[in-house]
């Protein structure tokens, strides 16, 4: 009953509140133009519960005004008839009382100013600044362009935006404003931040793609990098894992190199560990305008600017983000009775006896004895169907003329899905200062870092191969423990660990670590004069990886029914402990000079010099214990004495360079630049220490020519822009010290007249002769707004030409005679050895229908490369069939393999086919119907290496990649679609779907219906006839049938939001902004027909070398599908 009671007094208190509000904010719409005040007030009183009470002989009623108000407070109201009239009131509950009284100090009393910002096309502007002009009073419009602030009554209002004209609005007794913005085409002030410095980007040369911090922090993943799939043409990153705190850092590249160099604040910095809430903008250097950053530049480069203060009041920021992640592919695994009954038609296929006897097989189907015929479901025990993330923001930005400032506070939680105390937890921070010293001098300081802890069961992390290939190789007729005594971990029939019990701390251990990074930089800029500025940069970075590991001794168990007894096997003899200390130092020196200037309004003219020196050291220690009892204390001190080892290295690494760049740009329809860097390598000899890198290029904005003009429609075509550019960019090739012979100890030898022992030193390296390799990097684009600016977009095209890669030195080349050397000195190739091109564009089209405005996004890329001439000249290249010349180089799944030509249909077929080489057991197979004709590629009537052939297939790394963004909005509410997909990309069929290792392990329910069977003779399917393995199929072979495509098309990310501010609290002053949001990722996943992994694996976890390597097992974290609830509040 008091429940009861306590919930009516909630309601009914909920209800008086909702009715005191309406009546305090009462709003009043009205339109009247130059009508007797009398009349005025009579309108007020029937629209409202206002009464009014006046002298009439005192105030001249019949006086005409004009009030045009939408959605006002009465105070806005009154204040404005106030002023026309000449009188004063006063407000009491809703009485109002008119006084025939002036009132004083008109000039700084305050009223309310509503209004709407939209652009030339009637779309509202997001975030664009409205302030009281001279003062630091201001806010930002909503999602629907609407803003509400209180100015004073002769204030004049400033709206800006990026890429707008700027307007002043005189208020004048106004209570709405509606502003339409006009886009500068001409003098565009948006920029762009490029190497070492910002350019306008209707002025820019090269090939930059840039995204705003926002576009980021509304994704909500807590990896950085998939973050950017799709959404920047060019830049390629491959999400393989879901592990918590994980990126895949060898997946990620610009235009299919390397991984890209990545500057944050001005500094070479890690990224992926960054909140997204900190970045102002991204932007992405893709040709050779990188030239500025040498030798580091060579793979492309990614700038990251963090958010700096605004001349504003101060803003205070909050957003909370709560989420459940659940992988993206769920799998089911055979039960026991499947297990047996799959693997004995697996072993009568290959023609041997069966595992499993009828009777046993009857016993799993039943379920009669789960003691010693149990069925375990290894992924059920393991992998818990939701976990649980969130994340936190709370942000500071405002400032004065004379200092600005922005505050960040972020912390991030992630838990696994496994069913373990796995987790990542990451704290940030960032601190940006600017202050103006003097007229002449400001100072910019900036801090930031965060601390990034990870906690994992000793057999996960590494993206969980070991543990995931555990879960899918233990058979499904092995129990979790023995006789079902959780005291005692089953032993598996094979050389898996227990996966439950690799998740098990304190049965198995434990692998921690904590990363924590703390950045700092100061920089100082003077104007000497008019447009010459002197900059000095300073930048420390600290780093430290502090790891500790401990496997733990441990023992499985067998049951025997007949003793009773539990029979140890001991799985890991011996316990070890590892601790590892990793300190990493940098400090980054920059002394530059700029100038820039406009001359006649007509020649803009910009200059830059900069020296700069980055010097790191780092050093690593790392110990290791082991213990001889299972219940160690976790610490070095308490292990054994024998056998303890240590180890540690520390390094210093220098580079300079010397950095120029000049630009010019005429009438903002005629631009060139040219830039350089001379640039130094430790790495190299020091007569070859220096590479100089250079780039040129140019633009020309035909639609501000009036002879274009004449052409083209200016109301269709508004702006055209042509880019060209052209560069040389270089890459470090070797190792440290590579250039000089080098020794190390190997094994003693007996020396002088008593046979002493002696340490025996050899030449482990001769001096190689190495400089820096060379891509002539040649580009070109055009930028184009079309129809009125509702369309805009880009395209562009490149050819990389790529010199000096490193090469054995051969007599043809250089003769130098050479004795007893262990290696054979390394060259740089004085010929160009590969090409690599393609093409990218984006488009974005927007517009508006009434209230409801939408927008289409496109992006798309397409690379390839070939091979233009071999670095050494192996008899490999020159079999007919293996040479790769003028062919793709980047297979990293095959190089070359067999041909298979079909299924073996009949009988007639393998009595007439070519089976074996007839001189080794290498290629003697066993063969019935179902499987696979090998084709004798020379004729010669054996299989052999002769009928290799080199796979001219794209490799792991997708030659195609697009993403399209399908969204609208509608009077706060807004929805966004993102898909994302990839083509022309390979993987290698891993090693169950080859019947490789013990035929399908668990994986038979997904893939009998794509294999040749019997029951199913389909000479068409994905898969030949399942065996048992071994050396009698082709498993283990190299086949381009075992080349699959992995294509595939996601719903990326489905983004819902609601702008609360706009309807429900645009009443509320001190709340500027209140947004909810719902987003899923990895929403839903379309792939080939053929793609053999369906329902098992997402298609950007690519297996790679599926014959040997662990990852051909299908063992890694799933990707994950997340649903995240935000709220973000602006105060």
């Amino acid at each position: 009953m008091r429940k009861i009671k306590q919930t009516v007094r909630t309601i009914l208190l909920c209800g008086f509140l909702f009715a005191y509000t309406d009546a305090t904010f009462a709003q009043i719409t009205l339109s009247v133009k130059q009508q007797p005040v009398r009349e005025v007030i009579k309108e007020i009183e029937r629209i409202s519960d206002y009464r009014f009470f006046y002298n009439e002989n005192s105030i001249p009623m019949e006086k005409r005004v004009t009030v045009n108000v939408k959605d006002s407070d009465i105070e806005n109201v009154l204040n404005l008839i106030a002023d026309q009239m000449g009188i004063s009131y006063v407000i009491k509950n809703n009485q109002i009382a008119l006084s025939a009284e002036k009132r004083v100090n008109v000039a700084q009393q305050t009223r309310k100013v509503q209004g709407t910002v939209v652009d030339d096309l009637g779309v509202p502007v997001i975030g664009a600044n409205v302030s009281v002009k001279g003062t630091t009073n201001g806010t930002i419009t909503d999602m629907d362009g609407n803003f509400l602030l209180e100015v004073p009554n002769n204030a004049i209002l400033e709206i800006t935006y990026i890429g707008y004209r700027p307007q002043e609005i005189a208020i004048k007794g106004q209570t709405r404003v509606d502003i339409k913005l006009a886009e500068d085409t001409q003098k565009l002030d948006e920029v762009v931040v490029v190497g070492y410095g910002t350019q306008k980007k209707a002025t820019l040369t090269g090939a930059v793609a840039s995204l705003k911090g926002e576009e980021l922090a509304k994704v909500s993943q807590p990896n950085m990098k998939a973050n950017l799939i799709g959404k920047i043409p060019g830049v390629r990153y491959q999400e393989s894992t879901g592990e918590p705190g994980v990126d895949s850092s060898d997946r990620f590249n610009i235009r299919g190199f390397g991984e890209p160099l990545v500057i944050v604040d001005g500094v070479e910095r890690p990224f992926t560990q960054i909140d997204p809430n900190e970045i102002a903008s991204m932007n992405v250097l893709k040709d050779a305008s990188a030239a500025v950053y040498g030798f580091k530049g060579v793979n492309g480069v990614i700038i990251i600017e963090t958010k700096k203060g605004e001349m504003s009041r101060p803003k205070i920021n909050y957003s909370y983000s709560i989420g459940l992640q659940s992988p993206v592919k769920n799998l089911e695994m055979m039960n026991a009775y499947e297990y047996a009954y799959y693997r004995n038609q697996a072993l009568m296929n290959a023609g041997q006896s069966k595992r499993f006897t009828d009777e046993e097989v009857e016993k799993y189907r039943t379920g009669s004895d789960p003691i010693n015929y149990p069925s375990t479901d290894w992924y059920a025990e393991t992998v818990r169907k939701v976990a649980p993330k969130q994340q936190h923001n709370l942000n500071i930005n405002g400032g004065s003329e004379k200092i600005r400032y922005f505050f960040s506070l972020g912390y991030l939680d992630q838990e696994s899905i496994l069913k373990s105390t796995q987790e990542f937890k990451r704290y940030n921070f960032r601190s940006n200062i600017t202050a103006e010293i003097t007229s002449k001098l400001n100072a910019e300081v900036g801090l930031g870092g965060h601390i990034d802890d990870y906690k994992y069961p000793y057999w996960t992390g590494d993206e969980g191969i070991e543990l995931f290939t555990a879960i899918k190789s233990n058979a499904p007729n092995v129990p979790v423990y023995a006789n079902n005594n959780k005291n005692y971990y089953y032993n598996s029939d094979n050389n898996e660990l227990n996966p439950v019990a690799m998740l098990d701390r304190d049965a198995t251990g434990f692998k921690d670590k904590r990363n924590v990074e703390f950045n700092g930089q100061l920089v100082l800029n003077y104007e000497i004069f008019k447009g010459l500025k002197p900059r000095a940069f300073f930048a420390y970075d600290y780093t430290n990886l502090a790891q500790k590991e401990m496997k733990t001794a441990c023992t499985f168990y067998t049951y025997d029914s007949v003793q009773d007894t539990y029979n140890p096997i001991t799985k890991v003899a011996k316990g070890e402990l590892m601790e590892k200390t990793q300190p990493y130092y940098k400090t980054t020196q920059q002394y530059s000079l700029n100038y820039k200037n406009t001359f006649n309004d007509l020649h803009d003219v910009e200059a830059l010099a900069l020296w700069e020196w980055k010097e790191t050291n780092t050093n690593w220690f790392m110990a290791r214990r082991y213990y001889s009892t299972t219940s160690a204390i976790p610490e070095l001190d308490r292990g054994d004495v024998d056998n303890m080892y240590n180890e540690g290295n520390s390094a210093v690494y220098k580079y300079g360079g010397l950095v120029g760049r000049l630009n010019y740009v005429y009438a903002g329809k005629y631009m060139a630049e040219f830039s350089f860097r001379y640039d130094g390598s430790y790495k190299t000899a020091p007569d070859k220490r220096w590479g100089f890198f250079q780039a040129a290029s140019a633009g020309w904005v035909m639609t501000e020519e009036n002879f274009i003009k004449d052409i083209l429609n200016p109301d269709i075509f508004n702006m055209l822009k042509l880019r060209l550019s052209y560069g040389i960019v270089g890459g470090e090739i070797g190792s440290p010290f590579s250039f000089m012979n080098q020794y190390k100890q190997d094994g003693t030898i007996l020396l002088g007249a008593n046979m002493g022992s002696n340490a025996a030193w050899i030449e482990s390296n001769v001096a190689s002769d190495l400089s820096c390799s060379r891509s002539r990097q040649l580009s070109d684009g055009i930028d184009f707004d079309l129809l009125k600016n509702r369309l805009s977009g880009s395209f562009d095209t490149y050819l990389y030409m790529n010199h000096g890669k490193a090469m054995n030195m051969n007599e043809k080349l250089v003769y130098t005679p050479i004795l007893g050397m262990p290696n054979t000195p390394k060259i740089n190739a004085p010929f160009e050895t590969s090409r690599k091109g393609g093409i990218e564009f984006s488009l974005n089209w927007r517009d508006k229908i009434g209230d409801f405005n939408y927008r289409l996004g496109v992006t798309y890329s397409y690379w390839d490369e070939r091979v233009t001439r071999h670095e050494s000249e192996s008899t490999n290249w020159y079999y007919p069939k293996l040479n790769s010349l003028g062919l793709r180089a980047m297979q990293n799944v095959y190089g070359s393999t067999m041909i298979n030509t079909g299924l073996f249909g009949s009988y007639e077929q393998l009595y007439n086919a070519v089976l074996d080489n007839g001189n080794s057991n290498t290629y003697n197979k066993s063969y019935a119907l179902g499987t696979m004709q090998i084709a004798d590629r020379n004729g010669d009537g054996i299989i052999d290496n002769g009928d290799r052939y080199w796979v001219n297939k794209p490799g792991t790394t997708p030659l195609t990649l697009y993403g399209v963004t399908l969204g609208g909005g509608w009077k706060g509410l807004d929805i966004e679609l993102f898909f994302q997909g990839a083509a022309n990309v390979t993987g290698s069929m891993p090693s169950p779907l080859r019947s490789q290792q013990g035929y399908l392990w668990q994986y038979a329910k997904y893939l009998l219906n794509t294999s040749y069977t019997p029951g199913n003779p389909n000479l068409d399917a994905t898969l030949p006839l399942p065996n048992n393995g071994g050396n009698n199929s082709y498993g283990s072979t190299f086949i381009d049938r075992w080349v699959y495509d992995a294509s595939y098309l996601k719903l990326k990310n489905i983004s819902i939001r609601y702008d609360l501010k706009r309807d429900v609290l645009k009443n509320v002053s001190y709340i500027k902004g209140l947004d909810l949001s719902f987003v899923v990722t990895n929403a839903f996943t379309w792939v080939n027909k053929n793609y053999p992994l369906k329902n098992m694996a997402d298609p950007e976890y690519i297996p790679t070398e599926s014959i040997w390597g662990s990852s051909g097992k299908l063992g890694a974290y799933p990707t994950q599908r997340s649903y995240t609830f935000g709220v973000t509040v602006t105060l």
